[in-house]
């Protein structure tokens, strides 16, 4: 998506950067009258990094022998610290430039499709954008933070798009009712364990209604019905490649596999399976926590899944493992408590019926673990 390619390495960094110092000697270069811009959308692939596509601009210039694509979705591999860099949210991102042929060979070997809307602008704002993208390569003014939602490839496109024309031309304009999670949902289809993945570690910011254009598909469907000085502001899309996207098939990778785990585990009724079922959801809560309060990925933040995914039921473990009836008995009923406050709040959420078999898996053995401790009153006859 959003981040072009992680495959991203040394030997393209310096091509990209060779082709990004070339293309800055040519802002005094005026782009002749038969130059076009036009934004690029990248269809979706089976790799997470491509699931919900790429948005790139191009300036094709015939007469001066430009042809180049430049790109806000690149990142060192090599940064130091990546992962927690990239999980605390901030790790930097920024873009390049490639040749079109090499940035269509690129997705032709990938198999993905490419659209294009030519943008109906006129020549002296054709220059602007071009001398816009070439000075942000030169200066680092393309290096950004990366936020899944509020700062991508995409949205780069459209700030820089909009940062030309004087304005906010380019806004959401179709689904402004629709919330950010209902909109990244669909393109998780036949992607199961990454669809309940992305719904349990989410908390409460991806279901705020989505005004922001931030995935490469909204801003093609937006740019068609955008307009500037009394007309569209780009044409129909064009097809550049054209793929039929493949289903991916998985023995595992299914919901048929997830219902069958939780059925083993509630079906066999194992004291040593229950505590570590119990271990497993804690230790999940625990994270869920942590990285609200240490990533800067606000998309993280206020995690409610944690009522499911509870952090108490690493004590409930260990009461359950000593045998310590009365807060076995008090932790399972305080869990059970909050699954119910969990289905409240979750009840109208896109995620609901995913996570609503680990619902009832762990309603059915925290029920069963709280009959078990609960305190039996001694009858007197």
């Amino acid at each position: 998506m959003i981040a072009s390619n992680f495959r991203f390495t040394k030997v393209f960094y310096f091509i990209t950067l060779f082709l990004a110092t070339s293309i800055s000697f040519s802002q005094t270069r005026l782009l002749s009258k038969t130059s076009k811009v036009s934004v690029l959308t990248c269809g979706t692939g089976n790799e997470s990094y491509s699931l919900f596509g790429h948005t790139a601009i191009r300036i094709s210039d015939p007469d001066n022998f430009i042809d180049a694509v430049f790109n806000y979705g690149a990142f060192d591999f090599n940064t130091p610290n990546f992962v927690p860099k990239f999980a605390k949210g901030d790790l930097e991102y920024f873009a390049v430039a490639h040749s079109y042929a090499d940035f269509i060979n690129e997705y032709t070997y990938e198999k993905r499709s490419v659209y294009e809307q030519e943008l109906v602008i006129p020549q002296d704002l054709r220059q602007q954008l071009f001398d816009n993208l070439t000075t942000s390569l030169a200066s680092g003014e393309s290096h950004y933070t990366y936020k899944f939602i509020d700062k991508n490839c995409t949205s780069m496109v459209v700030d820089m798009i909009n940062k030309t024309l004087g304005s906010a031309i380019i806004t959401k304009k179709v689904d402004t009712d629709k919330t950010y999670r209902s909109i990244l949902y669909p393109y998780f289809d036949n992607h199961f364990y990454e669809k309940l993945g992305t719904s349990i570690i989410f908390g409460t910011k991806v279901d705020e209604v989505g005004t922001h254009i931030f995935l490469p598909f909204e801003l093609l469907t937006n740019l068609k019905i955008t307009r500037y000085n009394n007309q569209l502001l780009a044409k129909q899309p064009m097809t550049l490649l054209q793929y039929q996207e493949p289903t991916p098939f998985s023995w595992w990778n299914n919901g048929h596999s997830y219902l069958l785990l939780l059925l083993v585990v509630v079906a066999l009724n194992k004291k040593a399976l229950n505590q570590f079922y119990f271990i497993i959801m804690g230790l999940l809560g625990v994270f869920f926590v942590f990285m609200g309060f240490y990533s800067n990925h606000l998309e993280l933040a206020y995690n409610y899944n944690a009522l499911l995914f509870n952090p108490s039921l690493l004590l409930l473990a260990v009461f359950y493992f000593t045998n310590n009836t009365r807060w076995t008995y008090k932790l399972a009923v305080f869990n059970v408590l909050c699954l119910f406050a969990y289905v409240l709040l979750l009840i109208n959420k896109a995620h609901f019926l995913i996570v609503l078999p680990l619902i009832i898996a762990s309603a059915a053995l925290l029920i069963r673990v709280a009959l078990k401790n609960k305190k039996r009153i001694p009858i007197i006859i």
